[in-house]
């Protein structure tokens, strides 16, 4: 028997008509079907089953933090933000070690300082008069938030920019250093600046440790005391007693740390009560 195309066509779409109506009075049929179809857990393993979007509990929004800022979420720790500040958010502190011994550690000769002073410094001056027709060469140097300058007798406040930034250095680094070790903030003193010819002869008139080659007279050298201290305070505000030894021991870790890392020459000065310092 011959079948034509048009009549395969229509037995075609009867059987297809057949199947649909099927499905529609029995679903259950065709869920069977799928379910015979799809591989069993132990067959392909535990990590290739996945659960379907209906067999997965409903998401529960997560509960609130009132205690935290609403984008705090994005903020990084306080240990990465800040070296002041443990991940609690409490301050960070650290032990107060100073130095083997002061003489031992900072023992930079006149001769190794004067070397530096005459690479870094400019020309001597004879006195004030010249020094103020040489301000152009040199910083003038004020007490500042981080140092005190002291009445000079034998000195003028100027300094080469170079020695004026590493003094401007020192001050800022004692100060994270004290915060760091939980001190309250002082100020350091500085007792001498640049010196002119007349000041060298007349500090030698009186003072047998003056040399006439004094790295002062290039402005690359100052003179921090180690034995008094200025206290950082508001007004009314009465902080807590530091005794000058505590504040020694510090400078002299900062002072330790500068001269490692190719930035002075220092020298600890019994007699004087200071610490002799050359910029390099």
């Amino acid at each position: 028997m011959k079948i034509t195309k048009r009549k395969f066509l229509e037995g075609f779409l009867i059987v297809t008509l057949v199947l649909a109506l099927v499905r529609v009075i029995f679903p259950s049929v065709a869920k069977d079907r799928v379910a015979a179809s799809t591989p069993r857990q132990e067959e392909v393993g535990p990590q290739s089953a996945k659960p379907s979007e209906s067999d997965r509990p409903e998401a529960q929004p997560a509960p609130k933090d009132v205690s935290k800022p609403v984008g705090m979420d994005s903020v990084k720790p306080m240990s990465v933000r800040s070296r002041f500040f443990n991940a609690d958010g409490t301050m960070a502190r650290t032990r107060i070690l100073s130095v083997p011994g002061y003489q031992r550690t900072f023992d930079d000769q006149q001769d190794v300082q004067y070397i530096s002073a005459q690479q870094w410094g400019v020309s001597p001056v004879q006195n004030r008069g010249e020094a103020e027709r040489r301000k152009a060469e040199l910083v003038y140097v004020g007490s500042s938030p981080y140092f005190h300058i002291d009445k000079l007798h034998n000195s003028i406040p100027y300094l080469v920019p170079r020695a004026s930034i590493l003094l401007q250095d020192i001050g800022t680094v004692f100060f994270d250093s004290l915060q760091m070790k939980g001190v309250p903030l002082h100020k350091l003193i500085v007792t001498s600046v640049m010196r002119t010819k007349d000041d060298v002869a007349k500090l030698r008139s009186h003072n047998g440790n003056a040399t006439q080659n004094s790295c002062h007279l290039f402005g690359t050298t100052f003179d921090v005391c180690y034995n008094r201290y200025e206290t950082v305070e508001a007004p009314g505000e009465k902080r807590r007693v530091v005794r000058n030894d505590t504040l020694k021991y510090i400078l002299a870790e900062v002072l330790r740390d500068m001269r490692e890392s190719g930035r002075c020459h220092v020298k600890y000065e019994v007699h004087q009560g200071c610490f002799h310092i050359t910029v390099k």
